[in-house]
């Protein structure tokens, strides 16, 4: 079974007093901004399905105590897990060339051609060809007891398998599914501060 993401964007009203911490709001859900499965970018934000190893912008902090009313019943109408959240002033300052802290879990495959150059094949954890050419079990691999390094590289006949670094960027681009999450949490941090916006997600299994 695959893991989805739902949650959604709140934005805190300014209160009237200064001293006073003010009420979040569901400002929009996040299905009507979002809806791919995509596990690098899960990781990297969330440390969900973490493959790449990324350090995670936001992992595990679980629901907000002050939670809007629409967001909390939300959460709770099934079963979910790693509940967290991330404000705009976090997504504001990440270094999206910031690299994995080390090579990706899952092999790029490539097919080596006659005339010697390598056809993109995909990536994966394991697999019998895989585990083949490196003598590492699904085990081994699965629970963090192997670790490819930058450029390792494995061959079996015609299949070249080989580790990569993925940068932040690589995972959430600028143009990619992200970028209208990031936008209507910028436009709503106009009107109120960088701080008082914030997207809180929970995933399924």
């Amino acid at each position: 079974m695959g893991t989805d993401i739902s949650g959604y964007i709140e934005c805190r009203e300014r209160p009237l007093r200064p001293d006073a911490s003010g009420t979040w709001r569901a400002a929009i859900d996040l299905d009507l901004l979002y809806g791919d499965r995509d596990y690098d970018a899960f990781g990297c934000l969330f440390g969900v399905r973490n493959y790449a190893t990324f350090r995670p912008l936001a992992a595990g902090r679980g629901l907000p105590r002050d939670l809007s009313d629409t967001v909390r019943q939300a959460a709770e109408s099934w079963e979910h897990h790693d509940a967290t959240w991330i404000s705009w002033a976090e997504v504001a300052r990440v270094d999206w060339d910031e690299p994995a802290e080390g090579a990706d879990q899952r092999m790029r495959q490539y097919l080596r051609r006659p005339d010697g150059t390598l056809e993109p094949m995909g990536k994966s954890l394991w697999g019998p060809r895989l585990m083949e050419a490196t003598g590492a079990s699904y085990e081994d691999v699965l629970e963090g007891r192997v670790r490819w390094s930058e450029g390792q590289e494995f061959e079996l006949g015609d299949t070249v398998f080989r580790a990569a670094t993925l940068r932040r960027r690589d995972v959430v681009p600028p143009d990619g599914a992200w970028r209208r999450v990031w936008r209507v949490m910028e436009t709503l941090a106009e009107r109120t501060s960088p701080d008082d916006v914030r997207l809180v997600v929970w995933f399924d299994s």
